[in-house]
């Protein structure tokens, strides 16, 4: 188990997909000017890495390395279509949103990356840890981006018509947050912290080592 949890924590902070590799920025970008939308959106991203790693993991011995990366893909527009499906027939508000970003997601290097790197070499139990913890450190990075850029450049966070949280009245929401120069202002501010958190982390446990 603490392999498993060791994996799992990878991808939410060590390794995460936005902060630290870099990949997925485009639909994350995008889509988090609203957090309702950042929060279905990073839900099914969660969900197609975690069985898109699961299933390869499984069917990794019998899967031809020549045509591996064709196999890949055909499993994640798999799970990417039921997504589209069960989006389109429960949350349409969202899914009309969200247009072509959920198809998108077929193409994210992110869901690729981790089933060519990690699910392919390990077994499914690990496979379930790295794709939950890249999913969960995906999703938690678009929703913060989501609720800044939305609070700060609306005045309010607003959630299928209910209002969560508004500024006072008096303050003056700058448009740019809504647009991507805003969004990559917001995203450099989070990328330096993020790296700040890993560096304290990393100098605790060097910490704790030398002390042993």
């Amino acid at each position: 188990m603490a392999e498993w949890f060791r994996t799992f924590r990878q991808g939410i902070a060590i390794e995460n997909p936005l902060t630290v590799l870099m990949i997925g920025l485009c639909a994350t970008l995008a889509v988090s000017t609203q957090l309702k939308n950042a929060v279905f959106m990073g839900l099914a991203v969660v969900f197609v890495i975690t069985m898109s790693n699961v299933l390869v993991s499984v069917f990794r011995k019998h899967i031809p390395s020549e045509v591996r990366i064709p196999i890949f893909i055909v499993v994640i527009a798999s799970f990417v279509t039921i997504v589209d499906l069960v989006m389109k027939a429960f949350v349409p508000s969202v899914y009309q949103v969200l247009g072509i970003w959920i198809p998108l997601i077929v193409v994210n290097c992110m869901i690729l990356g981790r089933a060519e790197a990690f699910a392919y070499n390990n077994r499914p139990l690990l496979s379930i840890a790295d794709g939950m913890g890249m999913g969960t450190g995906f999703w938690l990075v678009m929703v913060i981006l989501a609720a800044i850029r939305e609070l700060f450049g609306t005045g309010k966070i607003v959630w299928f018509g209910s209002t969560l949280i508004a500024l006072p009245s008096g303050y003056e929401p700058p448009s740019l947050l809504l647009l991507f120069p805003g969004a990559f202002l917001v995203f450099g501010f989070m990328i330096a912290g993020s790296r700040w958190l890993n560096e304290r982390s990393q100098a605790r446990a060097e910490a704790r080592a030398c002390r042993r």
